[in-house]
């Protein structure tokens, strides 16, 4: 995509991820009926607000976009052989917006060819909504007013802020064992967050978030905010993170290689 092509499909993203916080917000804080989607293994809860919110991005997508594919959290994929694939996760953070605490968020991207290019995340109880896409930059829209996103690209490892939503997200031992690892090197870890904690990592609040278990709709969306920022998202092993996995994200080229070498995977 030129770039007015990206420009074009990243404004449909922010409007529609924005058109959509209506509707989980009217869920948030009020009593759900939460189901279980993990048939025992590990609690994976889902509400109507994730299935309403995906329901709604999907038929906006489809009408505007034929031909594209769609792939999400709660309705799964169609068309994903596409060229373009528009990615769906309609309440990042489900745990969180059970518990009433506001760090989940809509996420929207989409991937080239199976590159992320565009993404957007709106946070609609905050009214926020981070946005970024290949060389057009990342902005943070809040109360009437646009910032430029930019990470925080002069912190060594020994100084850095981490972030991880929970280590239960290390099913694997070693992948546990590595993220303690780069956890002791750093100066201060802190948990929770889910997708907040990457948008946080493009202002330049934090400097590394590190997770496993993670799917493409959890992270794809938002690659293409923290690389616009100035960051590296990557998996653990320095390859392609849009699939997702072990993930590594980080503030800097040169925090990331030192984040990778520490973790060894």
């Amino acid at each position: 995509m030129n770039p007015d092509e990206l420009q074009q499909h990243l404004d449909a993203a922010v409007a529609l991820a924005e058109h959509a916080g209506p509707i989980a917000s009217g869920y948030f804080r009020q009593r759900l009926d939460v189901q279980d989607k993990s048939r025992g293994v590990h609690f994976d809860p889902v509400t109507v607000a994730d299935r309403e919110v995906e329901r709604f991005l999907r038929a906006e997508l489809q009408s505007r976009f034929p031909g594209y594919g769609v792939l999400g959290e709660e309705d799964g994929g169609e068309n994903t052989e596409a060229e373009r694939c528009w990615v769906i996760d309609p309440i990042d953070g489900t745990r969180a917006f059970i518990t009433g605490m506001p760090a989940w968020g809509i996420l929207l991207g989409l991937t080239e060819r199976g590159t992320p290019r565009v993404g957007v995340m709106h946070q609609p109880y905050i009214g926020e909504t981070f946005s970024g896409a290949s060389g057009l930059g990342a902005r943070l829209r809040h109360g009437g007013t646009e910032t430029t996103l930019a990470t925080r690209r002069d912190v060594a490892l020994a100084s850095a802020i981490l972030y991880c939503t929970h280590p239960d997200v290390f099913i694997l031992q070693d992948d546990r064992t590595a993220f303690e690892r780069v956890a002791g090197a750093c100066r201060m870890t802190r948990f929770g967050g889910d997708c907040y904690a990457y948008c946080l990592l493009a202002l330049g609040q934090v400097d590394l978030v590190v997770e496993s278990s993670l799917q493409s709709y959890d992270i794809a969306p938002l690659i293409p905010i923290i690389e616009a920022a100035g960051g590296v998202v990557t998996d653990g092993r320095g390859g392609s993170a849009a699939q997702g996995g072990f993930v590594v994200a980080a503030g800097s080229p040169a925090l990331h290689a030192e984040a990778l070498a520490t973790i060894a995977l």
